[in-house]
């Protein structure tokens, strides 16, 4: 999986970042919810968006390697991920 030039970015309501996977040929949009980054990936309940998105780098290799699982699984579902998403089965 590849991930397209576009930079991710806090969504205009703050509640999620929004980024691009290329997947299969074609890219698509995801978004993971905030209460995710809070939850999994350390992110303070008060951060600002640079601090969201710190977070969210820090923990790419994870959220990409759950949107893939996701898209393989549900290709036809917007991806959007929770902090469900992440809990370990």
């Amino acid at each position: 999986m590849e991930v397209p030039d576009r930079a991710p970015a806090v969504s205009p309501d703050g509640r999620a970042v929004v980024f691009m996977l290329s997947i299969r040929g074609r890219e698509v949009e995801g978004a993971i919810a905030r209460d995710a980054l809070e939850d999994h990936f350390w992110l303070p309940r008060s951060a600002d968006p640079a601090h969201t998105l710190k977070a969210f780098e820090n923990g790419r290799g994870r959220i990409v390697a759950v949107a893939q699982r996701r898209l393989l699984a549900r290709p036809d579902e917007p991806l959007w991920l929770v902090a469900n998403d992440f809990l370990i089965r």
